[in-house]
């Protein structure tokens, strides 16, 4: 297999400057991103704007209909119905459960595995 020459057939002055000096190409690149990030933010902040201001308007037509469909809240009422709630709970008594035929009385043992004698 032959070698090949790093050099390319058809150079330019212009791709000479870049092979030497790689920042005459990034540093513009990064400029240009920064300069087009600044010159965006109006554009962007428009978007947010509308944005919220259909938010606020939907706010505000919820506002008025949820006061009418509200219930109000009584103390007494929460506390009584957690009471009840509390008292269902105290009600029950733990019951054992009869064990199938043969079990005995922990459960399964477990199977011994067979231990390799020195």
């Amino acid at each position: 297999m032959g070698i090949f020459d790093s050099k390319p057939l058809n150079t330019t002055p212009l791709n000479n400057k870049l092979r030497k000096n790689p920042l005459l190409f990034g540093v513009p690149f990064v400029m240009i991103m920064v300069v087009a990030s600044y010159a965006l933010v109006p554009f962007t902040q428009t978007k947010y704007e509308l944005q919220d201001r259909k938010i606020s308007n939907v706010s505000k037509e919820q506002e008025l209909g949820l006061g009418n469909r509200k219930r109000k809240f009584d103390i007494r009422e929460e506390y009584f119905a957690s009471k009840l709630s509390a008292k269902a709970a105290e009600d029950w008594e733990p019951k054992r459960i009869e064990r199938p035929a043969g079990t005995p009385e922990w459960g399964v043992p477990p199977p011994e595995s067979p231990r390799k004698q020195p």
